[in-house]
Parts: C-alpha cells; structure tokens; sequence
C-alpha cells in the first residue's frame, strides 16, 4: 500500500509538474505569438493583414523559396556525400580512422557561421586563397559570397551529422545479407541501392530532417556570407529587430509560417519512416576489411579531401588568433594581442558561454530523466502529451522559439526579458528534446525484470529510481548531455534576439567582432570556443569509453 502510494504521488506529481512547465514556458508563449499574428496592434480586433503583407510582396515571400531552395540542395549534398564516408568507414580499412573520426565530429559541433567567417578569409574577395592565385598564377576565383557560399559552407558543415546517423544504422546490418546478395551476384554499386539503402534507409531520412531543420532554420551562415541571397530567418529577424519595440505582429506572423512549414515537414519525415520502419537483429556485424590497388587510393582519397575541406576552416581559425592584426587585415608576425584583448575586454562572454549552458544542462539533464521514464515505464494520455510537445522544439527553428519568449515574457505577470533565466529558458527548451531521445533509447534497453526484483525485496519506488534505474541509464544521461553541452555553446539563433551587455556569449561575441571587422578578436574567441568543444568530446570519449560516436 505504501508503494502504492509512493508510486501515484512520485510520478503523478512529476507528470503533472512537468506538463505546467511546459505550459507555462513553451505552449502558452507559442499561443502569445499565435494571438499576436492574427491580432491588429493599433485596434486589437482580429486581422489577416500580416500574413497578406508577407504573401503579396514578392521581397518577403521569395525568401521562403530561397530556403527551400538552399535547404533541399544541402541536404541532398549532405545525404550523399556523409552516407558514402559512413560506407567507407564501415566496410573498409582506412588509416587513421580513429583520427579522422574525431576531425568529422569536430567539423559538426562549431557554430555554422564560424564556418562561414573562415572561409571568407579563405575564400572572400581579400581572403588569402583568393590572392594566391591572383597573384601567382592571374586567376580570378568564383565569388564565395550568396548562394554558392551558404551552399559550400553548410554542406561541409552538416554531411558529419549525416555520417553520425548511418554509422550507427550501418553497425545494425548484418553481414550475412551482404553475402547472401554477393552469392546472387549482386555487389558493387548495384547491391548498395538494392540492399544496403533500403536497410538504413529510416535512418537516413532521420538524419536528411535533422539537416534540413539546421539548414532552413540557420541564422548567421546567411548573415555572415549569403549578402543578397536573403533566407527566411533573416526576414523573421529583420522583421522582429524592425518592429521591436511597436508593432510586431509581422514578425509573429512571419514565425507562425515558419512552424507551419517545419511541422509539415517533420510528419511527412516520420510518415516516410512509418511506412519503411523495420527491426533488424545483426548477428555476424559488418567488420571493415583491407583493400588494395586504385580502390583503396580512391577510397582514401575521398575520405581524406573531404575531411580535411570540412576541418580546415577551423584550422585557418586557430592559425589566424596568433596572427598580428589590424582591423580585416592580417599582417606579418604572431603574436598572443588578440587574445588579451578577448579576456580583457570580453571575459564575462566566457564565463557567460560556460555559465549559462551549465545551468540549462543541469535542469536538461533532471527533465530528461523524468520525461524518458515516465514516456517508457508509466505510459498513458498525459505522458504521450508530454512525450509530443517535448519534441515540439526539435522541428522549430531556434529564432522563432527566441521571438516566442520575448513576446510572452516582456510584460506582466512574468517578465523576463533582458535576464539570464529567459536564455536558460530558451537553451532548455531548444536542446532538451536530443537528452530526452538519447535517455529514452538506453530506457527501452533496460529490462523492467531488474527494478521488479529490487521493489519485490522491499525497495520503494523512489529508492529504486534513484539506486537502480539511474545508474543503469548513466551512459545515455551522459552521451545525452554531453551533445547537448556542445550545442548549447555555440547556440546563436535564440540568443542573438534575448541577450543583453551583460549575457553576451562568446557566438554572440564573434558574430559581432566580425561585423565590426575586428578579425584578431573574432579568431581569438572563434578559438577559445573550439577549444570548449574539443575538451567537451574528449570527456564524452572518456565516458563512452573509447566508443565511436554515432547517433
């Protein structure tokens, strides 16, 4: 009876806790933007007139289509480019790939838009490649800047997430169906789209909807390096920095538009996944295996110059925060100005950087807990809820969830605006859906027989919760927070619309230092939050003991 009772106030309460929250901090500010859209700042009656204002002018609307247009093309890019590193990986032996492995993840885990910032310097109209072969051999190099260079920026940027994925759907196929197709005589190109594809092909689509969502809804690449090419962030930023402050329906309604399509999107992704979801037991696991001749030259060739593309914008980074420098122009020597500069002056964006993610992570970590098992082990209608609006963040872009705090927190009963607590706020909501996934999936493989044999001999439900079940969700915890502490720190969406001086962040410091044309700066704290990310996977490979990452 006591368990019992335990059981409904422990649980009960948690659901019930967990549902206000995210009523209060995600539902009821998406239903603020929702009203405000529809709603006529000046009379307050009901009105249709910003969505008209955004659909009748071809500057706002064809933006929609500009970010359909890059986001599709680099997602195929994407697709194709990681699936085929991820086959390489798996099936062959390649030197190094413990090395190269750590350089594709580095590659995915910096800011999109330092990326960017690196390949101006690179590539831009002064960048040091493009005076190269000016002034050595007379060749004009194409222009990096629009379309061409949000394309070559993010394509680099995102295939890593993409070899993540089906490296792990690729270690669950078993062997044996590659040797049975090699027996029929199916091999080469022809048995990879006839057997391999379909068999990861849930998990590539997985991976495509991730891409897509990071490319459609990406702030400061198109900012940095994309000039005219103008996307559909950039007019729901435009639109809210315009109107802040007076009307901003515009801006909610451009928003709105924005989780409409997103939304449409991701269940025509888990339709797609439905309807080719299968399980699959691998017993003989594909085990890489050595080649020779020109395939292994070409197999290595395309690891090593992709890899290598995809890691030298940061490299160039590290290079250039050691260079003397004066404004957008590096000159001859080394030197460590731009880093005294960074701490002097810009310290509290570092502490800031750590601060801020550390205290989302802490309550990510409690809510990912509780959420996964009360979504696995005390399943019914409040739960399922749960379990749906927790996923909601995962298909909004960041800039919209960043618009939708401040337009609820900026007024009485709760004003937050301007505070730490609603960039908490925002960093909870935006990465805790990746801990609740990674958590859930080490659940499921849990067997309940081992908490019934700890409640049978006399153990609570709480005790066994805490003594039990934890510890044996450890890793998943773990990987789960320690993905999410990467992302929190090089999180620009959000925070470029809720900081102020005194939440500054080191992205939002090196977006700024590279508007303002400060470049040294820019490198230096480019590199401090490298630095973050590096020390950050390195405590991931120590918990995950020497485990390939893979998602």
């Amino acid at each position: 009876m006591k368990n019992k009772k335990s059981k409904i106030n422990l649980w009960s309460s948690t659901t019930l806790g967990l549902l206000v929250l995210y009523s209060i901090f995600l539902i009821i500010p998406l239903f603020v933007l929702l009203s405000e859209s529809f709603i006529d700042s000046s009379t307050g009656q009901f009105t249709l007139f910003n969505f008209q204002r955004f659909f009748s002018k071809k500057y706002y609307y064809s933006t929609l289509f500009n970010s359909f247009k890059i986001s599709i093309l680099i997602t195929f890019i994407a697709v194709v480019l990681g699936t085929v590193l991820a086959f390489f990986f798996t099936r062959f032996e390649i030197k190094g790939a413990k090395t190269l492995r750590i350089l594709i993840i580095l590659s995915s885990m910096s800011a999109p838009f330092v990326g960017a910032y690196s390949w101006i310097l690179l590539l831009g109209r002064n960048g040091v490649i493009t005076k190269f072969f000016e002034n050595l051999l007379g060749l004009t190099m194409p222009d990096i800047y629009g379309f061409k260079g949000i394309l070559l920026v993010l394509s680099l940027q995102l295939y890593p997430l993409i070899f993540l994925y089906v490296s792990g759907a690729f270690s669950n196929v078993d062997n044996s169906l590659l040797e049975a197709s090699e027996n029929l005589g199916c091999t080469g190109i022809k048995r990879f789209f006839k057997v391999i594809l379909p068999l990861i092909f849930p998990t590539v689509l997985a991976g495509a909807l991730l891409v897509f969502m990071r490319c459609f809804s990406d702030f400061g690449t198109p900012m940095l390096i994309g000039e005219g090419y103008r996307t559909f962030p950039i007019t729901i930023y435009d639109a809210y920095m315009s109107e802040l402050g007076g009307n901003n329906g515009f801006a909610a309604s451009i928003a709105i538009i924005a989780i409409i399509i997103t939304l449409l999107i991701f269940l025509f992704q888990k339709y797609l996944s439905e309807r080719n979801s299968f399980t699959m037991n691998s017993i003989n696991k594909i085990r890489p295996k050595e080649i020779h001749g020109i395939k292994n030259v070409l197999v290595h060739l395309y690891s090593y110059l992709l890899i290598c593309l995809s890691i030298a914008p940061q490299i160039y980074i590290i290079y250039t925060s050691f260079k003397n420098v004066n404004g957008t122009v590096f000159t001859t020597g080394y030197s460590l100005d731009s880093y005294r500069i960074a701490f002097s002056k810009m310290g509290s964006a570092i502490r800031n950087t750590i601060l801020i993610p550390l205290v989302s992570l802490f309550f990510v970590l409690i809510f990912a807990v509780f959420i996964a098992y009360i979504v696995v082990r005390k399943r019914s209608k409040i739960t399922a809820i749960i379990d749906t609006v927790s996923m909601i963040p995962y298909i909004i872009p960041g800039i919209v969830v960043g618009i939708a705090l401040s337009s609820a927190f900026s007024k009485p009963p709760l004003i937050l605006t301007g505070s730490m607590t609603i960039m908490v706020i925002a960093l909870i909501i935006r990465r805790l859906p990746y801990t609740i996934r990674s958590t859930v999936a080490t659940l499921q493989q849990i067997p309940t027989t081992v908490e019934e044999a700890s409640l049978s001999l006399g153990a609570s439900n709480a005790k066994t919760f805490w003594k039990i079940t934890i510890p044996m969700m450890s890793a998943g915890i773990i990987s789960g927070a320690i993905l999410s502490w990467i992302t929190m720190i090089s999180e620009l969406s959000s925070a470029i619309l809720l900081y102020t001086g005194r939440t500054r962040t080191l992205t939002i410091e090196v977006y700024t230092q590279v508007l303002r044309g400060n470049y040294g700066v820019a490198a230096a704290l480019a590199t401090i939050l490298s630095l973050l990310t590096v020390l950050s996977l390195l405590v991931f490979n120590k918990f995950n003991k020497g485990k390939d990452l893979a998602m």
